[in-house]
Order: structure tokens, then C-alpha cells, then sequence
């Protein structure tokens, strides 16, 4: 997951180099004001946005495969904790039967 997240941010951080570099040659419009910084920012996230899902749609379906797999361990190892804790419950109660039955 680590891996994902890094490519996407050098993914966005091209985009944001390539937006600032479009912005100020005048390819695209600048931002009104003081609101040029948040223009480029929110121009090049709106780029970069499409481009990850393409580009790195193999690395996204790696790291999904890598959540599922840990998550179903998680749930294998819950259920063998409540497994045994029924059988100590279940046996510490025949205990206590068989003593109040003497």
C-alpha cells in the first residue's frame, strides 16, 4: 500500500510540475487574485486523478489483493480465539457440574 501511494503522489507531484509550468508560460488561465497557487493545486489533482487510475491500476489491484488476504487472516485468527475460548468456557463448566453433582 505504501508502494501505491508513494507512485501516486510522484504522479501528482508531475502533474502539479507540468500544471505550474503550463500556468505560467500561459497555456492555461491564471487563478484570480492570490488564488494562483490554489488553481495550479487544484488543477493538477484533477489531472492526476485519471492518470493513476490508469497508469497504476495493476499496483492498485496488488495492493487490494494484499488488504483482502490480511484481512481474512484477521478474521481467521478471531474466530480461532472464540473457538477457544468456547472450548475453555465449555470445559470449565463441565467442571463445575460435575463437582455440584458429587
Amino acid at each position: 500500500m505504501l508502494r501505491y501511494t508513494l507512485m501516486r503522489l510522484g504522479v501528482f507531484a508531475g502533474c502539479l510540475v507540468v500544471v505550474w509550468g503550463a500556468v505560467y508560460s500561459g497555456i492555461f488561465p491564471r487563478g484570480f487574485g492570490d488564488s494562483n497557487f490554489l488553481w495550479v493545486l487544484l488543477l493538477s489533482l484533477v489531472l492526476s486523478a485519471p492518470i493513476s487510475w490508469v497508469v497504476l491500476r495493476r499496483e492498485r489491484d496488488r495492493a487490494s489483493v494484499q488488504i483482502v488476504n490480511r484481512v481474512d487472516r484477521m478474521k481467521a485468527n478471531l474466530e480461532a480465539n472464540r473457538s477457544q475460548e468456547d472450548v475453555v468456557d465449555d470445559s470449565a463448566r463441565a467442571q463445575g457440574e460435575a463437582a455440584a453433582s458429587n
